[in-house]
């Protein structure tokens, strides 16, 4: 099952991008086999995109078809790690070909614009930073293929 994390906004060089690319790797590294991956990650760069409608329509262009589809909101459906992985090993167990994470701009998603059935995800009641939101999906990927896998990376309790 391929994994896409789309996201509003760059992360330029630094620890953010050091961060997202080595859970990405590790994601990958993992995923491949439990039947997750390849984890892959687009860039929208939020000055060609006027408002939070423009912004949602980016992120769900090019949408494929029969996705399972999380944005990531405040004020979405907060969910543990194993939570998070049991929903991962559902979805490839039912055969979906593709989970999409949306991460909007600063302002949010139009919510009324995303597709049918999208499902709203939080870390927590805080207010994170974009680029922290993305770096803790890409960790919560790589622990939920660990989970996965049977790797004793995810401790409970």
């Amino acid at each position: 099952m391929r994994v896409e994390i789309r996201a509003i906004g760059r992360i330029k060089a630094g620890p953010e991008r050091e961060l997202v690319d080595q859970y990405m790797d590790r994601a990958n590294g993992v995923g491949r086999s439990v039947g997750l991956g390849p984890v892959i990650e687009r860039e929208l760069d939020p000055r060609t995109l006027r408002d939070k409608a423009a912004e949602t329509q980016a992120l769900i262009a090019d949408m494929p078809a029969g996705a399972l589809i999380f944005a990531l909101d405040e004020t979405g459906k907060p969910m543990s790690s194993l939570d998070f992985a049991r929903v991962v090993e559902t979805a490839r167990n039912d055969g979906a070909r593709d989970l999409v994470f949306l991460i909007g701009g600063a302002d949010g998603h139009d919510r009324p614009a995303l597709p049918q059935g999208a499902r709203m995800l939080s870390f927590g009641k805080a207010t994170w930073p974009h680029k922290l939101v993305r770096v803790m999906l890409a960790e919560q990927l790589y622990r939920a293929a660990s989970v996965l896998a049977g790797a004793p990376y995810h401790r409970e309790g």
